[in-house]
């Protein structure tokens, strides 16, 4: 039989067949050569290391996982997967591989969409890939390598720790190639990386694309930040900005002048004064339009502030298309929306958004429809919306650039108070503008308000402080999961791999990799010494024991300490002539191995003890996290002090999301045995829902009464005794079961219309359509994992649910 080879060994032996360099072929197909770190990046790749890139947005990170989709195409089974944190993205994406390779070798799996998975290509969010890898997918075999796009989404309180699972659960044989935004720790990831998934090269470019020009807008007049008189250092700030601060945004001069439009904007008088007056909206519109400065995006961060910036400049008369370009939105508008239905448009306020969009201006937040934020950006990809009014979340990952970016404050309410922007975002943010092979030059704004303070700005717009840190803790399912796969002590040492412990300690992730590869060792041992007589382990060890025995020094020992050794001796020497691999007639030679074993084992023991003695945070949580599922039954001793996954944990294995152990002990008790359709769709809604400040708050009174009342107490009582578990076993617990979707959940399972069901839940239409969405992931699991009732159930509500814009927006 041949030896059968790995991916990335087919991989060079195509290419020693291929005689011409893979780069080189790849490099005649683009349009554009490519820039040195990514000829950096992709070097490493047909190298066959893995790669870490952190580029500025728009530097042409994604280059760097085309070579790798290109690389696997080379070989004729090798496959390739792309990992996207959004399905916008993945969808993205999957067009543009489709489009290079051909449909029949691209695939996508986002949840909701299952389109060819046995691709040579596939794109698909990153929860997707850890759900294969703890299912042992046979999609997995053959998979040569590995994007993952936005790596640092890593940080990510909420989802981030999926990212570190991927990385450590991938076959070793798998190469990585991890896209991130600039972060100042590149180095310190790579280094885990490294440390984890083996040879890891770090490429890291500080340049941008297209050089970024940053202003201040002060009153009416676009003034540099930085001094541009060529006589001053680098990041010196314009001392123009200097004086104006001190004068409170105006020349020590200057008397107060009547602004246009209703007094909102300010004026640049003739002899160089400026009043302290804000320019409005509009006015910086069609200021950046006479300065061909469109398109912009500005960041403003609140929905309802992106929504009335739009309202404002529609009012204003502002009109940015041309009578082309009108007919050309309204095609891509009707071929895009087309399945809406006619009595959902009002309440989804698309005449208006129409209009704007007709007129060259947009919103875009999460609050909006899914279908309407893709058309909006397909729209301002396309030069036909010149204007858009966006919160920070466009900021990540979205491929729009703009020619120019505008700040109108320099704060944002983080959930809790106003705090400044971070130099990290503020890198985000401002990385938007400048479109590469389009613009010479991008631009940022920043529009003075009273208390600026240019020093402070020149600060944040010249560090590069976004450090990348890790979110990753154990949850119950990646508990049973890791226990079904390695059993605990090995689960142990694998958390111990994690970056969030690497952070905390960098040595352990060293020792733990170590072990690692010493039992791989030990294994190989273990299978060379094996016997067909008998347990040549046991054999060996009482060799060991007689030769210690011998060797020691009988000088200072009494003669009863004599007498015991001789009896142990003879004791010894008996058991080793009658053991069965004694009379083997390879007993010597696995008696070579037996040694090796024994020494390797010693060395492992005393790493694991290393490890052991550590303060290891990550390790500490999974015990509890064991324990709690110990307490519960979900993991049953095996003996030795091992574990084994019972067979309610087989149910949690299969269950993803905050609530995993809620979910599970309530199928577990039954508690959902009763519920029809609605009533289900609305108590699932409670378990995914998390809701804004000013969401959430309906009156208990008012929901459905009968059997969904009854299992959402028994559930909250149960939350509340889970949550007491929890904080016993020193675990920090969970938010009580937010209600304030479930009446419209219910009424929306039972055919309301959309208006009716927005009405009730005072919500926009986007923000319904994620919790719907996540809904029906939800309902999703139940059905694969209930028995009885539950599963049937949940696989009718999920049809109930899954109806008009929320179908729509599935597709789309």
């Amino acid at each position: 039989m041949s030896e059968v080879l790995s991916p990335a060994e087919r991989f060079a032996a195509a290419k020693a067949r291929a005689g011409k360099p893979h780069l080189a072929s790849f490099r005649e197909r683009l349009r554009f050569d490519l820039d040195p770190f990514q000829l950096a990046a992709a070097s490493s790749l047909e190298a066959g290391k893995s790669v870490l890139v952190a580029a500025p947005t728009g530097a042409g990170k994604t280059v760097v996982a085309e070579f790798a989709a290109y690389l696997a195409m080379q070989d004729r089974s090798a496959k390739i997967f792309y990992t996207a944190p959004m399905k916008a993205l993945s969808n993205q994406k999957f067009q543009e591989f489709t489009a290079e390779y051909g449909a029949e070798h691209v695939g996508l799996l986002t949840g909701d969409t299952n389109i060819n998975s046995q691709g040579r290509i596939v794109v698909m969010t990153t929860e997707v890939l850890r759900n294969m890898l703890y299912a042992d997918s046979d999609l997995l075999t053959d998979l040569a390598f590995v994007v993952m796009d936005e790596v640092h989404y890593l940080a990510d309180r909420f989802r981030g720790a999926v990212w570190e699972e991927v990385i450590i659960h991938l076959p070793q044989s798998v190469r990585l190639v991890s896209l991130s935004a600039t972060v100042s720790n590149a180095e310190e990831f790579g280094d885990w990386l490294q440390a984890v998934r083996g040879e890891t090269d770090v490429i890291v470019s500080e340049d941008r694309p297209v050089p970024l020009e940053q202003h201040v807008l002060v009153s009416n007049k676009m003034l540099d930040l930085f001094d541009s008189s060529g006589l001053a250092a680098t990041h010196r700030v314009n001392p123009e900005l200097v004086r104006l601060a001190q004068f409170g945004g105006r020349n020590s001069s200057s008397r107060s002048a009547p602004g246009r439009r209703g007094g909102d904007r300010g004026r640049y008088h003739e002899h160089g004064r400026f009043d302290a007056g804000r320019m409005d909206r509009a006015g910086i519109v069609e200021m950046l339009g006479g300065k061909h400065l469109l398109p912009a995006i500005f960041f403003i961060f609140s929905r309802a502030g992106c929504d009335q910036a739009v309202r404002q400049v529609l009012r204003a008369g502002v009109r940015l298309t041309e009578a082309h370009e009108r007919e050309e939105i309204r095609q891509i508008v009707d071929e895009r929306c087309r399945t809406l239905r006619d009595e959902d448009l009002a309440v989804l306020g698309y005449w208006e958004w129409l209009e704007g969009l007709e007129r060259g201006v947009a919103a875009h937040h999460a609050g909006m429809l899914p279908a309407f934020k893709e058309v909006v950006e397909e729209l301002f990809q396309k030069k036909l919306v010149k204007a858009v009014f966006a919160t920070e979340t466009l900021a990540l990952g979205i491929n729009m650039p703009a020619r120019t970016v505008v700040l109108e404050k320099l704060e944002k309410f983080n959930g809790e108070a106003r705090v400044p922007i971070t130099p990290g975002e503020y890198t985000q943010l401002t990385g938007r503008a400048g479109r590469r092979g389009i613009d010479v030059e991008g631009h940022s704004v920043i529009q003075w308000q009273q208390g600026l303070d240019p020093q402070a700005v020149a600060s944040l717009a010249s560090r590069r402080t976004y450090p990348l840190n890790s979110s990753f803790k154990p949850t119950y399912n990646m508990a049973v999961n890791l226990i079904d796969q390695f059993g605990r002590e090995r689960t142990r040492l694998v958390l111990e791999s994690s970056f969030a412990q690497f952070q905390a300690d960098r040595a352990v992730v060293d020792l733990a990799r170590k072990v690692r590869q010493q039992e791989e060792s030990l294994a190989g041992y273990a299978r060379s010494m094996t016997c067909h007589l008998g347990d040549f382990t046991e054999y060996s060890g009482i060799r060991r024991k007689l030769t210690d025995l011998e060797r020691t020094n009988t000088d200072q020992l009494s003669r009863a300490q004599r007498d015991k050794r001789q009896r142990e001796l003879t004791s010894l020497r008996k058991r080793l002539k009658s053991h069965p691999c004694h009379s083997c007639p390879e007993r010597e030679q696995h008696a070579r191995w037996a040694e090796r074993w024994w020494r390797l084992t010693k060395q492992t023991d005393a790493l694991s003890q290393q490890i052991a003695s550590r303060t290891g945070a990550v390790a500490r949580i999974f015990d509890r996290v064991t324990e709690v599922l110990l307490g519960l039954g979900y993991l049953v001793p095996k003996g030795s002090g091992q574990l084994e996954v019972g067979d309610s944990g087989q149910v949690l294995r299969r269950i993803y999301g905050e609530r995993d152990l809620l979910v599970a002990e309530s199928l577990r008790r039954g508690l959902w045995d009763r519920l029809d359709v609605p009533s289900l769709a609305a108590l699932a809604c409670a378990l995914v829902f998390e809701p804004r400040r000013d969401e959430g708050l309906t009156d208990e009174r008012y929901l459905p009464r009968g059997p969904f009342r009854e299992a959402l107490s028994e559930t909250q009582d149960l939350w509340s005794r889970l949550d007491d578990l929890e904080r016993d076993h020193r675990l920090p617990g969970s938010d009580p079961l937010a209600v304030g979707l479930c009446l419209a959940m219910w009424k929306w399972a039972r055919g309301a219309t959309l208006t009716e069901v927005l009405d009730e839940a005072e919500m926009a239409a986007g923000d319904f359509v994620r919790w719907t969405k996540q809904t029906v992931d939800l309902l999703d699991q139940l059905s694969l994992v209930a028995d009885g009732p539950v599963g049937r159930t949940a696989r009718l509500a999920m049809d109930a649910i899954r109806r008009g814009i929320v179908a729509y927006s599935s597709v789309a």
